[in-house]
């Protein structure tokens, strides 16, 4: 996790630095639903290469916004869900969602 210090002075720009790639906010728009595995994000984010996913996917986790949870089976068994730091973005996606669909009305 990143320090304080390391983080711009702007709330926005901490934010933006956190979530702001195009991969991240949609591998976090579908763990606001619930837990999902890595093939199955693959699967349901279109476009997505498997070097991004797993480098979202790990710094996501560095940044506290999800968890990994390995169930130690064979075969391997891993989900990712978000931490509750990371369910305060529901609010944020909600909002953009909301502008997403105005901003199609008025096309």
């Amino acid at each position: 996790m990143k320090t304080k210090e390391q983080l711009p002075a702007c709330p926005v720009a901490t934010t933006v630095s956190l979530i702001g790639s195009k991969w991240k906010l949609l591998i976090i728009r579908n763990l606001v639903e619930r837990a999902w595995r890595f093939n199955e994000l693959q699967k349901a984010i279109e476009g997505i290469s498997q070097k991004v996913l797993t480098t979202s996917l790990k710094e996501l986790e560095s940044d506290g916004i999800i968890y990994r949870k390995d169930y130690q089976t064979n075969p391997p068994k891993v989900e990712y869900g978000l931490t509750e730091l990371g369910l305060h973005l529901k609010k944020l996606l909600d909002t953009m969602a909301d502008f997403g669909t105005y901003y199609k009305s008025q096309i």
